[in-house]
């Protein structure tokens, strides 16, 4: 019963990571990557996600549950699942390795970008828009930050498509297996080119 019961979460937590997390990171970074066409550009896209209908029960629901629970689990997972890549180096057990990494690293960004976000926002302090952000990234310290936060974001998500495909069955051949990989460092690469390009936009 514990072994079904933890089967399941793990699907879940599979599941989750990638619908609807993972859709929302893209869309995220994508909404972001508008500061590429200007100031009023990126302000008119996130004031049109600001006002939404439904806004925070939209993020509570499909945003903030969903990573609060694949956060959780993920913590348990990374306190619980052994690894040993000195000793097992083939390619997958380091990206094993890497992927509990970066979902430690995204964790911690998370929680702070929603601080100097999101929660700033709701105290009244500022409000989400070029000249918070800019005000951000024009800082050295959050600019590094930020920069290898996205890339551990992108590669988490794109690591974690490929173990989704495998653990729901969508790829169970070595051949599919690498044809997924394939796929994943591509999505990988595009996605970390989005986001990079918009932080640089910013400075």
């Amino acid at each position: 019963m514990v072994d079904h019961r933890e089967y399941f979460y793990r699907r879940l937590h599979s599941l989750l990571g990638v619908v609807p997390i993972g859709i929302f990171v893209v869309q995220h970074l994508i909404v972001n990557h508008f500061v590429v066409y200007g100031e009023e550009s990126f302000n008119k896209a996130a004031n049109f996600m600001g006002s939404l209908p439904f806004v925070l029960a939209l993020e509570t629901f499909v945003i903030y549950l969903p990573i609060l629970f694949h956060a959780i689990l993920g913590v348990y997972l990374v306190l619980n699942t052994r690894n040993n890549p000195r000793r097992y180096g083939f390619f997958r057990n380091w990206m094993f390795l890497l992927q509990r990494v970066t979902g430690i690293i995204t964790l911690i960004f998370i929680a702070w970008h929603v601080w100097q976000t999101r929660v700033q926002v709701a105290l009244g302090n500022t409000e989400v828009n070029f000249q918070l952000m800019e005000g951000i990234l024009t800082q050295p310290f959050y600019f590094w930050f930020y920069l290898i936060s996205i890339i551990a974001v992108v590669f988490h998500l794109a690591n974690g498509l490929w173990s989704f495909c495998v653990s729901w069955g969508i790829a169970q051949s070595p051949r599919s297996q690498q044809i997924v990989t394939y796929a994943t460092i591509i999505v990988f690469l595009v996605v970390s080119y989005i986001g990079i390009r918009t932080i640089i936009e910013f400075v």
